[in-house]
């Protein structure tokens, strides 16, 4: 699809995506190997944005698995269809149908419902679809395993029917923000990449791309404020989604820059924990300021 590892970037940038030149790479090669890719980083720095720009770019429909603890074959691969089951058998035994009969055709393909997983793999679609697996480090150990035979061979083997292999393979991004480690046999499976926080001057490149209205200099200000967070001893340091959060509501606030008093009223914006916040309001404020100043 993509003639080389720039070629890819500037189509990652016109679709308001920027990616440094590894990031870049590793996603040209898992879509010229067909391999998997996982990608790890702290929350907000774009993980889960590769898949959506993908499914962009390549005009593919994007199949969204969101793991959580508790997640099982039921929710993540395929279901058996119970209700329509009990039907059709009670259809057949109306109609004086043997046991046999009955029996037979009752784990058909027609009363299989497909997850995620099992549509990625089954899909008709003219383009192959982008799987994104998403926070794979929510979910519990056990669920790796169902990934396994799906990362090596693209394909589910579902005991009453037999095998389904993917006549064409799906993109696949898997995603993790390193709550726990995830097995070897699964990352060997795949590509991979870490996503770490940008510096000053490509994070100011996101917010002017996604924010295109944003005056300058409060661009400026809220990602030297953003980087000076993230180097203070926070529980939950603020990802770009925080940052890009952040612009919007101070744009819509109409604030032409970033002062000690737009800071400490907006810290709910870019901050989760209150005892990050308390940090922010008691210790904090003054020295974003002076960073933001200072940048601008």
């Amino acid at each position: 699809m993509f003639e080389s590892i720039g070629t890819l970037q500037a189509a990652l940038l016109e679709h308001d995506y920027v990616a440094e030149r590894g990031l870049a790479t590793v996603i040209f090669l898992a879509n010229r190997l067909r391999k998997p890719l996982f990608l790890e980083g702290e929350p907000g720095v774009g993980k889960t944005e590769v898949a959506k720009v993908l499914s962009a770019m390549l005009g593919a429909r994007l199949i969204r698995l969101q793991c959580y603890e508790g997640l099982d074959v039921h929710h993540a691969v395929y279901e058996w269809a119970y209700s329509r089951q009990i039907l059709h058998l009670r259809i057949l035994e109306s109609s004086g149908a043997t046991r046999a009969e009955m029996e037979r055709g009752l784990y058909s393909r027609e009363f299989l419902e497909a997850r995620p997983l099992l549509q990625a793999i089954e899909h008709d679609d003219p383009r192959p679809p982008v799987l994104l697996i998403d926070e794979i480090d929510r979910a519990d150990d056990e669920f790796e395993s169902f990934l396994l035979e799906i990362l090596s061979d693209y394909q589910i083997t579902i005991p009453e029917i037999g095998t389904i292999r993917a006549a064409e393979p799906p993109v696949v991004i898997i995603t993790s923000n390193r709550t726990r480690e995830v097995h070897d046999a699964l990352k060997r499976r795949c590509l991979y990449h870490w996503i770490d926080y940008p510096d000053f001057d490509t994070e100011l490149r996101i917010v002017r791309l996604k924010q295109p209205g944003i005056q300058a200099t409060l661009s400026r200000q809220i990602v030297a404020a953003v980087q000076e967070l993230r180097r203070a001893d926070l529980y939950k340091p603020p990802g770009v989604a925080e940052t890009l959060d952040w612009a919007a509501a101070l744009q819509a606030m109409d604030s032409q820059a970033l002062d000690e008093q737009a800071i400490r009223d907006t810290l709910g914006v870019v901050l989760k924990y209150q005892d990050d916040v308390q940090l922010a309001h008691s210790q904090l404020a003054r020295r974003l300021a002076a960073a933001a100043h200072e940048r601008a």
